[in-house]
Parts: C-alpha cells; sequence; structure tokens
C-alpha cells in the first residue's frame, strides 16, 4: 500500500496521479518524456491526442507552418504583376489574377472598402 495520496490541485482537478510517460518521435524517433505537467496541460486545454513529435520537432513543424501561411517577413511570398481596374496603375497582387474579377492597386482597394 502507498503512502500517497493523490489530491486534486490546480495542475490536475481531477485528481488522477499522472505518471510520466517515454514517448518516441514520429520524425526523429528519439524518445522524449510527456510529463506528468505536460500531461495535465493537455488535459486542461482539452487535448485527446498525446504529443507525437518532440519539442524540438514540434517547434521545426510550428516554424515552418507559420512561414506557409506568410507569418514572416514576407519576403519569400511571390508576387504577381498586375494593372489595376480602377485607376490603371500597375501593381503586384500576392495570388494570380485572373480575367473574371478585377485586380486593384492597394491605394484603390482600400478606398473600396
Amino acid at each position: 500500500m502507498s503512502d500517497r495520496v493523490s489530491m486534486p490541485d490546480h495542475n490536475n482537478e481531477r485528481g488522477i496521479d499522472m505518471p510520466d510517460k517515454t514517448i518516441v518521435c514520429k520524425d526523429c524517433s528519439t524518445p522524449f518524456v510527456f510529463s506528468e505537467q505536460d500531461q495535465a496541460f493537455f488535459q486542461e486545454k482539452g487535448y485527446d491526442n498525446e504529443p507525437q513529435r518532440c519539442p524540438e520537432c514540434r517547434a521545426a513543424k510550428k516554424l515552418l507552418r507559420g512561414n506557409d501561411r506568410g507569418r514572416g517577413d514576407g519576403a519569400n511570398r511571390e508576387m504577381f504583376p498586375a494593372v489595376c481596374a480602377e485607376c490603371g496603375k500597375q501593381t503586384t497582387v500576392p495570388f494570380k489574377p485572373n480575367t473574371e474579377k478585377p485586380v486593384y492597386c492597394k491605394e484603390c482597394y482600400q478606398s473600396r472598402r
């Protein structure tokens, strides 16, 4: 019989003992510890699944995903030449224009909003 009593606290509201778990990263195959504190955080956030990647691979994937969404400085974003449908000025836009919809320069676009 154990002397340890599981008491509810702010990290584990259900009072369930959650021992550390060792998980193997699906990207780099490195084992990492999914700590009791991390498990409580996941539970608090309502996450149903355990992490599949180590913290380093999660950070790398998050950084890559952020860059794919254009959250960086925009240096890698492809721009396309266009002519403003309102004023006729040459401009660039972050999408490939087609003939079905008008394209506006920044100033004309903002004035239409």
